[in-house]
């Protein structure tokens, strides 16, 4: 049986997730917070299998909670779970951490299937959001940028290591250091900070 917890500051909602969950043959929800601060404290204890996490949430946003709670706990998956889709937030969620995506409105199956999927390795989201991230890769047509050098730009530009943009998109570290010369040579700069700066400008990123 895998653990899950739920971070939601909506009681409601929060107790519908728990009932869908822990009607399930796999899963437990073995504890509901309010808050990440409450979650954050003794999350090293539950240490759970799957978090489910708000992204609006009162103080601490579970955008910063991901981070933290990544860093605590490594292999514990983090489903973000808002009402809100928008571009900037999927990114920011997904760059801290999480391993999916998904609205509110997701129906008790998808819900099942999301905490399924994460487990196989997937990266669940409904279609929205799904959407979203490509056309985050996409910002211009007229990019000399290939889109897989925008996206380890895009990734370089939210503050990850190599090795975190190496895991995130599945290739080698070597993969990135080619990219990334690529983009340098493409970009007449020599250095990342000068090759961020560029490509905010051009609204390559």
């Amino acid at each position: 049986m895998k653990k899950v917890i739920i971070i939601e500051d909506n009681e409601p909602l929060s107790m519908a997730f728990k009932e869908i969950v822990d009607s399930s043959d796999n899963f437990k929800v073995i504890n509901v917070f309010h808050n990440c601060e409450s979650a954050i404290k003794v999350i090293n204890k539950l240490k759970p299998d799957i978090v489910l996490m708000d992204v609006e949430l009162p103080k601490m946003n579970g955008v910063e909670g991901t981070k933290i709670i990544k860093r605590m706990l490594p292999n514990t998956f983090i489903i973000m779970v808002t009402v809100y889709e928008n571009s900037e937030t999927v990114f920011n969620a997904l760059c801290s951490g999480a391993s999916g995506y998904l609205t509110k409105n997701t129906n008790p199956n998808q819900l099942i299937n999301a905490l399924e999927e994460v487990l196989e390795g997937g990266a669940p989201m409904s279609i929205n959001i799904a959407k979203m991230v490509v056309q985050s890769f996409q910002k211009s047509l007229t990019s000399i940028l290939s889109t897989r050098e925008t996206e380890v730009l895009t990734l370089l530009a939210a503050g990850k290591s190599y090795i975190s943009i190496a895991n995130l998109l599945f290739i080698s570290k070597n993969t990135i250091k080619f990219h990334i010369k690529n983009i340098y040579d493409k970009l007449q700069v020599n250095s990342r900070e000068d090759a961020i700066d560029k490509a905010n400008k051009e609204r390559l990123i």
